[in-house]
């Protein structure tokens, strides 16, 4: 199977590269950089230098493909505007590369629990709405959903909630860091119902939704069926790192003053950033959970 993966020097797409390349598939990746991606080219994935603005190369990018596994998103953004440019737009541009270079590969959009919004504590969210994201990044990444849905492609949505495993440079690495001092912070108090989900069974999932019959037109959610609390998963951490955990729980308050200032800050000097105010609105929920059957 020819596939392209954009995201391919990513933590998600980096797996999914994995995936493909060890069950044959003839792996495209759409890089801005290929200097930046040497160790893909070595590993016998083809570059094609181009990114999710430019409409001629992802025509060129796409055609010939079996399946386009869009991968590659903003998770930080000076203001909304940019989410929507890079989360939306590019998604829009993608697909509609593909409709005009035939329509006929399957389109698999790597999107995030995010899209949805918040569970309630022992209701996790379903695929069945309503969808009420609480964030910029989760609001253009429902966005970039509904601009999938309107074309005429054989598509397939994926929500994961937290992603963790080996080339985590962003999800967990911080509660990883902080536990070798031997204490972590939680917010609230640390009963916030959690959905998670390892990168290589991710990766694998996706992969499997490029191939299996009877996903057009789906969404669903891709996490483990186990939840767990936000302060579960802390301790799980230090555990794994040796020790036990202090945990010392955030009040909101502090969390909303602190974040409002880094993402402030952020904007006044355009600087891409994930701590933001409005990122306090997904730590202080009952849940962040999923049904995946």
């Amino acid at each position: 199977m020819k596939a392209l993966v954009t995201g391919a020097t990513g933590f998600v797409g980096g797996h999914l590269v994995d995936q493909l390349l060890t069950r044959g598939d003839t792996v495209t990746a759409l890089v801005r950089s290929p200097a930046r991606a040497p160790s893909l080219a070595k590993r016998g994935v083809i570059l094609h230098h181009g990114d999710l603005s430019h409409h001629e190369t992802l025509r060129a990018a796409v055609t010939g493909q079996d399946v386009v596994f869009h991968a590659a998103a903003l998770t930080g953004a000076v203001d909304e505007a940019e989410f929507l440019s890079a989360n939306r737009d590019g998604t829009a541009n993608l697909a509609r590369a593909c409709v005009l270079a035939g329509g006929q590969q399957r389109f698999v959009l790597i999107s995030s629990m995010a899209a949805g919004g918040p569970a309630r504590r022992g209701a996790p969210r379903t695929e069945v709405g309503p969808d009420r994201p609480v964030t910029m990044y989760g609001r253009s990444k429902l966005a970039g959903e509904q601009v999938l849905r309107r074309e005429p492609l054989d598509w397939t949505i994926l929500r994961p909630p937290t992603v963790y495993g080996p080339r985590d440079r962003d999800n967990l690495l911080a509660i990883f860091r902080a536990t070798r001092l031997g204490f972590a912070p939680v917010f609230g108090d640390g009963s916030m119902e959690i959905s998670l989900i390892h990168v290589v069974d991710l990766a694998s999932a996706i992969a499997r939704a490029g191939t299996t019959s009877g996903l057009a037109g789906r969404l669903f959610y891709v996490n483990h069926p186990e939840i767990v609390t936000s302060a579960d998963l802390v301790r799980a951490i230090g555990r794994s790192m040796g020790h036990e955990v202090r945990l010392l729980p955030v009040p909101e308050w502090i969390a909303r003053g602190l974040l409002t200032i880094s993402g402030t800050t952020a904007g006044l000097l355009r600087r891409k950033t994930i701590l933001r105010a409005d990122k306090a609105n997904e730590f202080y929920q009952d849940a962040w959970t999923a049904d995946p059957v």
